[in-house]
């Protein structure tokens, strides 16, 4: 009976079931494929790369970095975010910088004194007073002789992306003012790793040794060393002045830095990427430079408020001269034509 009652209220024409039932069919089919489309498409992947150097947020390293970060997640739309790691979180720089070899670290801002431990032509641009200023380090680097050598590493397994800095390099110590070459002799100086470096120091007499940054603060406090050199933002940004009273403006060494990228993230990026890349690297570069020219002119007052003795009128020749019986050395190792070249270059 109440089938009867359910077709007299519900009656079907000759051939509209299966009409009805393939309408319905079609809509389950279409709303199945959809819903299956829609809950297996991946959401855009982001891969997070890490980014290491050894100063402190608030440096001349970490405004590039900063710099890079937001570049590299703007110009990849997020396919690409930096994670920074300061304060040698990865290691001091040349373990750092094997580990990007390796692959093991994605990008690190490594600055110039331990690049010639894999480089070592590029140690041409750590002798002592080989550049007369800024400008004319930056003329070099920017030009066709410091490109070349940023293309040198690919050989190396590295791929270093652009110049940034690091500045330049000034003596700090706890026992005197260091107004002259003869002032170094005895000091027990502490030195990156960098043989043509060790090489300048010695000749002026002072008792030099290799260090890893991480372990610098330390060995200053505890008196392992007397004193030290580094630019002003990482003599600020690591508090030296905390354990030195002294500093003098030698500028002795311009100290460069790079942005290193893994060769395995290298090739895993595409044409266009890989060129956001290098141009978020060159924006990073100048961050730093900007950063370390700031410091550079306002940190010296503000190390001096802070109790330092500040020598500054140095008489740059006195030291270079001092420093002339191991230019035989560099002649030797980097050829005098270039570095004549490079002193030449407005």
């Amino acid at each position: 009976m109440q089938t009867r009652a359910l077709a007299h209220a519900f009656p079907f024409k000759k051939g509209r079931p299966r009409t009805l039932l393939f309408i319905g069919v079609t809509i389950t089919v279409l709303i199945s494929g959809w819903l299956s489309a829609s809950l297996s498409a991946p959401a855009q992947s982001s891969k997070t790369l890490k980014f290491g150097y050894i100063l402190s947020l608030n440096s001349q390293l970490a405004a590039g970095g900063a710099v890079f970060a937001d570049e590299i997640a703007r110009r990849t739309n997020g396919r690409y975010k930096v994670e920074q790691y300061p304060n040698s979180a990865l290691g001091g720089e040349v373990e750092m910088l094997k580990g990007v070899q390796l692959g093991t670290i994605d990008v690190a801002f490594i600055t110039g004194a331990p690049l010639p431990n894999f480089l070592p032509e590029v140690g041409i641009f750590n002798i002592p007073f080989l550049f007369r200023d800024l400008t004319h380090a930056h003329s070099v680097l920017d030009g066709t002789i410091g490109q070349s050598y940023l293309e040198k590493f690919r050989a190396k397994n590295l791929v270093a992306l652009a110049w940034g800095e690091n500045g330049m390099r000034h003596i700090t110590n706890s026992k005197h003012e260091i107004r002259i070459p003869e002032d170094l002799k005895g000091l027990k100086l502490r030195l990156p790793q960098s043989d043509v470096m060790l090489v300048g120091f010695k000749a002026l007499g002072a008792d030099v040794n290799p260090l890893p940054f991480p372990q610098l603060y330390g060995a200053l406090q505890s008196g392992q060393f007397d004193g030290q050199e580094n630019p002003i933002a990482t003599i600020q940004s690591s508090k030296f002045n905390q354990v030195q009273k002294y500093l003098t403006l030698t500028s002795h060494v311009y100290d460069p830095a790079i942005i290193f990228l893994s060769v395995d993230i290298f090739e895993e990026l595409s044409a266009s990427d890989k060129k956001e890349f290098a141009e978020a690297a060159k924006l990073a570069g100048e961050a730093s430079r900007k950063f370390a020219a700031v410091a550079e002119a306002k940190g010296v007052a503000e190390l001096a408020q802070g109790g330092m003795q500040i020598v500054t009128n140095v008489d740059r020749t006195k030291f270079a001269s001092a420093m002339a019986v191991a230019n035989q050395e560099f002649d030797r190792r980097f050829g005098s034509s270039l570095i004549d070249q490079i002193r030449q270059i407005k």
